[in-house]
């Protein structure tokens, strides 16, 4: 079995779908695929399905009825992949802000360099965000201070969203826990892991904002990042990061 799954969650992408499908299933060595579909009500989850018949083994999709959040899309992925056994388990975009050759870079961090969860940085290295107007470029570089300041957390990108986690991780973390549905998820399991005494380890890409289909953000997402690294941070001092 193929030890490897990327996990996408898309809302509205049929522009992008096919296309990122197919890169996807190209790359060395093998990834296979599960989209989690919000009840796109533009076909998207009719193309996975259509694209599953040519790879039923390869391809995977959860539908959800409506617009649940990212968070959660993420949470039902994941305890699909545990279930399956996959060892190694992703999650990108749908839009190809993440480049798909990357994943075998993340890949290689854990895979090679030991780490529990390898995170596609865009700040490791500087600024690698092209496209993205000036003003959202330094909103999401000065988040990325906010947190570590408030958190202490020794992670560069935190609210990125291309990432590979090791079984073990996802294994660890109590998955019905985690809180925040919107990007404070994304900084929550990386706190979350950080607090469990996982190695991570930050891979610079490039992010290359969508060029088809509507972003997602949002205000509100934004204000619950904001708001929720203090929540975090307060509630795990009452916490006990202990694996069982």
């Amino acid at each position: 079995m193929n030890s490897r799954i990327v996990i996408i969650p898309t809302y509205n992408e049929i522009e992008n779908i096919q296309a990122i499908i197919e890169k996807v299933l190209s790359l060395e060595p093998v990834f296979d695929l599960l989209i989690v579909d919000d009840g796109s009500p533009d076909g998207t989850a009719a193309e996975v399905k259509r694209l599953h018949a040519l790879h039923p083994d390869r391809i995977h999709l959860v539908e959800r009825k409506g617009k649940l959040g990212l968070g959660t899309a993420y949470i039902a992925g994941f305890k699909y992949a545990l279930d399956q056994g996959y060892e190694y388990i992703f999650e990108m975009d749908a839009d190809f802000s993440h480049n798909p050759d990357d994943l075998v870079r993340l890949y290689d961090a854990c895979h090679e360099k030991g780490a529990f969860m390898a995170i596609g940085s865009r700040y490791i290295n500087g600024v690698n965000v092209v496209n993205w107007p000036i003003g959202r470029v330094l909103m999401s570089y000065f988040a990325g201070h906010y947190v570590r300041f408030v958190t202490g957390m020794p992670v560069q990108d935190a609210t990125a969203g291309f990432v590979c986690y090791r079984r073990n991780v996802l294994e660890t973390i109590p998955l019905d826990q985690i809180k925040f549905i919107g990007y404070a998820f994304q900084v929550e399991m990386k706190f979350t892991t950080w607090k469990y005494g996982f190695k991570m380890i930050e891979v610079p890409i490039i992010f290359t904002d969508r060029t088809k289909g509507t972003s997602k953000m949002s205000a509100n997402i934004f204000k619950e990042a904001i708001f929720g690294v203090i929540q975090l941070k307060i509630s795990s001092l009452f916490k006990r990061y202990q694996a069982s």
